[in-house]
């Protein structure tokens, strides 16, 4: 029990003992009888447990080796190194708000909106929290009290549960539905248009997608078609992506190219392809994105320093040209599948006993509401002879905690998400893991 207070403090423990000991009680008075256990070591045991749980929710390093390049429950996209420095050197006083040339105060990211525009070729930007706060604002701020037109097949539900029906209403605004679910045309847009509508918007099915006899409106026939000035095209591109991934077999609408097409507003995430910090990215035509600026609940939608720091340090790696090499996400994206294969080759030589051990081809995911349908060769680990689940377990409650996934009954360890940094540590991982394990031969011995 002492041994707790190295993790934990002092108040945690006493809750924990308080609610060992009350139920305690009630085990002892409900069936005094049932409760052959001696109740010291009852609560001890409890307090344990309790312990265990916390820990589990503690945040610490994952390695992912599950091959979901951006999973959500670990965060999306790993920020890079100059990202992660920059995020450190904000952490303490920081000019977020001070220009140190003039000693005036200036706007908060007002760097960075600048960075953000010349990337993109947009006329001016704003950053909020994420990309779902993104979408809330644009429609309250533009189209409150009025209608916003959207293809049926673009109704999707994100994660959480949070559907974009619900979203509507809370941001005040009238949902007027075109089209069918898997066909809607310009023509239907435009017959949807009259005196009470506030905005267009398409919203990319960042998670699912639907193929056969399916058509839509592209963004540029959006943008071009007859409507009011007053009438603003929404893009909700939803991932961000910067960079043309078909040469990888991906396909994903960019935000150069709604930019380019003349949307006026184009929002994205900064956690998903673009290989920032979580954020919501909003870049267009200057007189839309300054309404959103004074709109009364952007104060409470905007981003703190560190999150500031950040996103500029990502967004000049993609200035500089060098996305593809010094951001995770997109390195993960590109490594040759042959470059997988090689590094579990080299990881297996480091796997004791390596019997139960084999390189296996197989798929990693994007993952995270980015290019559904799609997925990447590569190779992995697959580690047989031991209860999957159990093993999976060991892996991942572990000194270094290790997110696996478990495929026909066995552990695969996926190297596309592994950086390569992280080899040591996984290969220690997997071979304590082992060890902790009883082998599938004496199953009967297993925990259940």
């Amino acid at each position: 029990m002492l041994a707790l207070r190295d993790n934990h403090t002092l108040a945690q423990i006493t809750a924990w003992v308080r609610t060992a000991v009350q139920n305690c009680r009630e085990q002892i008075l409900l069936s005094p009888e049932a409760f052959d256990a001696a109740p010291t070591r009852w609560i001890i045991d409890r307090v344990l447990s309790e312990s265990k749980a916390d820990d589990g929710q503690r945040l610490q390093p994952v390695i992912n080796a599950t091959g979901v390049i951006l999973h959500t429950n670990l965060g999306r996209s790993p920020m890079s190194d100059p990202a992660i420095a920059a995020a450190d050197r904000a952490s303490r006083y920081t000019n977020v708000e001070l220009n140190l040339v003039s000693g005036r105060r200036s706007k908060r990211g007002e760097r960075l909106m600048t960075l953000l525009a010349q990337l993109t070729g947009a006329e001016d930007a704003l950053v909020v929290n994420n990309c779902a706060a993104a979408t809330v604002l644009v429609l309250q701020a533009i189209a409150a009290g009025r209608e916003v037109i959207v293809s049926r097949g673009q109704l999707v539900e994100i994660g959480g549960g949070f559907r974009l029906p619900d979203v509507f209403r809370a941001a005040g605004v009238t949902l007027r539905e075109v089209g069918t679910t898997n066909r809607t045309y310009l023509q239907d847009y435009e017959a949807a248009v009259n005196d009470q509508t506030g905005a267009v918007i398409r919203v990319h099915r960042s998670n699912f997608h639907l193929s056969g006899f399916v058509t839509e409106p592209t963004i540029d026939e959006l943008v071009q078609m007859e409507r009011p000035d007053s009438v603003a095209v929404i893009d909700d591109l939803g991932s961000g992506s910067m960079v043309d991934l078909t040469p990888y077999g991906l396909q994903e609408p960019n935000v150069l190219d709604s930019i380019r097409s003349g949307a006026d507003l184009s929002l994205f995430s900064g956690d998903k392809l673009f290989g920032g910090p979580q954020a919501g990215i909003l870049v267009g035509k200057k007189p839309w994105i300054e309404k959103l600026r004074r709109s009364p609940i952007m104060r409470a939608m905007r981003v703190d320093k560190l999150t500031l720091a950040a996103l500029e340090a990502t967004t000049e790696i993609h200035l500089s040209g060098n996305a593809l090499t010094e951001l995770p996400t997109l390195r993960m994206i590109t490594t040759p599948d042959e470059t997988v294969r090689q590094r579990c080759e080299s990881l297996l030589l480091r796997i004791n006993p390596s019997d139960s051990v084999e390189v296996v081809s197989c798929e990693s995911q994007v993952g995270g509401g980015s290019i559904p349908g799609s997925s990447l060769p590569s190779h992995a680990l697959r580690i047989t002879g031991y209860p999957p689940h159990h093993l999976a377990h060991h892996m991942r409650s572990g000194p270094v905690a290790i997110q696996t996934r478990v495929s026909d009954e066995a552990v695969m360890i996926d190297l596309r998400t592994v950086a390569e940094q992280e080899l040591t540590e996984l290969a220690n991982g997997i071979n304590s893991a082992i060890r902790d394990t009883p082998a599938l031969a004496n199953r009967e011995t297993a925990p259940e």
